[in-house]
Parts: structure tokens; C-alpha cells; sequence
């Protein structure tokens, strides 16, 4: 990473350091133009786009591998592709009426449970 980025990767760490869900969520919708006949449709594809895009980066860096200079440039290119993903979630949960507060808490306390039981490991929505 050069100087440049370095310097513009501090200054987002130090202006957005403080910033809750609640607040990414309410400034996100500001951008979230697509046709409200669309809602829920428009946001569920553009995640699974968005998705699809960080595991393809993923996929390029293990197929290519990189040296340390490179490899924080590809880190931050992925990085760049969660903070899209991260606009669709909060899109598609406004749209379906739910704060990335409230879900995060409850992925939080399911995964907990999970662990507790000892069933953190395996598959299914219900174990």
C-alpha cells in the first residue's frame, strides 16, 4: 500500500471509528435508489452479487497468492467488497423492517446457544 492509501485507509479508520449499525443503517438508505416495486427483490440480488464478488477476490488471491505489498492491496479490495455487502444487508433489513442492531444481537445470542449445546459445528438453521 503506498502512502497515499495508507494515509486515506487512517483517515476513514478515524472518522468512522465511532460509527454504530443503527447510524451506518439510517446513512445507508440514503443511497438506496432502486424502485421500491423492487424492495426486498433489489437488495436479496445485489448481496448475493456482492457475495459472490468477495469470494471470487478470495478466490484470485489463493489461485495467485501475493506478496506483502500486494496482498494488502487485495486485502483492501476485499475489504471494499464487505462494505458492499454490508449496504445490502442493511438495505434489504430496512426493507424488510428490521434494525442490523437487533440482528446482530440475535445472530449473536443464536450462535452462543449453539455453542453452549455444543453444536456450533455441523449444519441446519435448527441445531
Amino acid at each position: 500500500m503506498n502512502k497515499l492509501e495508507q494515509d486515506a485507509s487512517n483517515w476513514m479508520k478515524e472518522r468512522y471509528k465511532d460509527m454504530k449499525l443503527q447510524e451506518y443503517q439510517e446513512k445507508a438508505a440514503e443511497f438506496a435508489i432502486y424502485p421500491k416495486t423492487h424492495a426486498i427483490t433489489y437488495p436479496a440480488l445485489g448481496l448475493a452479487g456482492e457475495a459472490g464478488e468477495v469470494a471470487n477476490k478470495v478466490k484470485k488471491f489463493i489461485r495467485d497468492g501475493a506478496d506483502r505489498e500486494s496482498f494488502e492491496v487485495k486485502k483492501m479490495e476485499i475489504a471494499a467488497e464487505i462494505g458492499d455487502v454490508l449496504w445490502y444487508c442493511a438495505a434489504l433489513a430496512n426493507d424488510l423492517g428490521f434494525e442490523l442492531s437487533t440482528l446482530a444481537a440475535a445472530n449473536l445470542n443464536k450462535l452462543q446457544g449453539r455453542k453452549d449445546r455444543g453444536k456450533i459445528s455441523g449444519d441446519g438453521d435448527n441445531r
